[in-house]
């Protein structure tokens, strides 16, 4: 498959750049080499009509969360998304996909919550799920303060973050959380098994490594048994029916293609509103790099039309 020239302009800063992957140095550097990049790939960080942070009780002490507010949104009643952001689950914060968020909430007229969910492997599965459920919670029974609509929130992610948004779709299928109007799943991690054929085929040379992806999942989980847990691996959960309308985003030159694909198929066979979208020479992490690769707003522009059809049609 041939690479998009962007995304091949980013890998070659990103090799002239140096640095040793993640797997070879601790969290802690892991950390710091990411906080160092994402400044770089990201755009300038468009305004919004307020952005402002709290925190809010979690399952273990108190989670952080940034919200922002489109310049359009309306002060009461608007649309919402809770953005879970990637980094396998051991790295990211609030500000490494800001500007995702704030893309979303200006093209969606919307307001955008994100929590700086507890990382891995200071803290291990569930936990970060059970902070992004404690932010669903907060946001269901705090629409009116948030000037949102109860009926209007729906959950994002891309990778980890991905991983993490199809989890609560399901848990919110089961009665678990809050009835969801949409899932926006970019490149998402659905199979810890990692045992896809993408793994072969992009699993090096293109950003995100097959042996970087198996460092964060282990850092993850607990034990092997949670790696075909469904709330780990959602491709393994037994049902997807009943799950909130999904669009997917996928990158053609990604190990998480495959299973990205598998993962809407399933959608698709459920009878599950889907819209999938493919960006055939994209890399992993290309909606995260706004400041080299055009492709990666037109993707949140379409994520957002989508989640807009699936509004219409409730």
């Amino acid at each position: 498959m041939t690479l998009d020239q962007d995304a091949l302009r980013v890998l070659e800063i990103g090799r002239a750049a140096g640095g040793e992957p993640f797997e070879t140095g601790s969290v802690a550097a892991a950390r710091a080499a990411y906080n160092a990049s994402f400044p770089t790939q990201q755009g300038e960080h468009e305004p919004v009509a307020t952005t402002a942070e709290q925190r809010i009780d979690g399952p273990n002490g108190s989670v952080t969360i940034r919200v922002h507010r489109g310049v359009s949104a309306p002060q009461s009643g608007a649309p919402a998304l809770l953005y879970l952001h990637g980094g396998g689950w051991v790295v990211g914060n609030l500000d490494s996909h800001d500007e995702i968020c704030r893309w979303l909430a200006n093209l969606g007229n919307a307001v955008i919550v994100c929590p700086d969910y507890r990382l891995a492997p200071e803290h291990k599965f569930p936990a970060g799920l059970e902070d992004c459920l404690a932010t669903l919670r907060f946001m269901a029974e705090n629409a009116a303060g948030l000037g949102i609509a109860r009926t209007r929130i729906g959950v994002a992610g891309d990778s980890a973050g991905g991983n993490l948004a199809a989890v609560l779709a399901l848990l919110s299928r089961d009665g678990l959380a809050l009835s969801l109007a949409a899932q926006i799943l970019i490149y998402p991690n659905t199979d810890a098994r990692q045992t896809a054929d993408s793994y072969r085929r992009f699993g090096d040379g293109l950003g995100l490594t097959a042996t970087t992806m198996a460092w964060f999942r282990d850092h993850y989980v607990q034990t092997s048994d949670d790696i075909v847990d469904w709330r780990v691996s959602p491709l393994l959960a037994p049902d997807l029916a009943g799950v909130a309308p999904a669009f997917v985003a996928l990158a053609g030159c990604d190990i998480l293609a495959d299973e990205g694909a598998a993962y809407a198929e399933r959608l698709q066979a459920a009878g599950v509103p889907l819209v999938l979208r493919q960006w055939a020479g994209q890399i992993h992490g290309f909606v995260s790099m706004g400041r080299h690769i055009p492709a990666a707003r037109q993707a949140v522009a379409e994520a957002v039309a989508a989640w807009r059809q699936f509004e219409k049609g409730r």
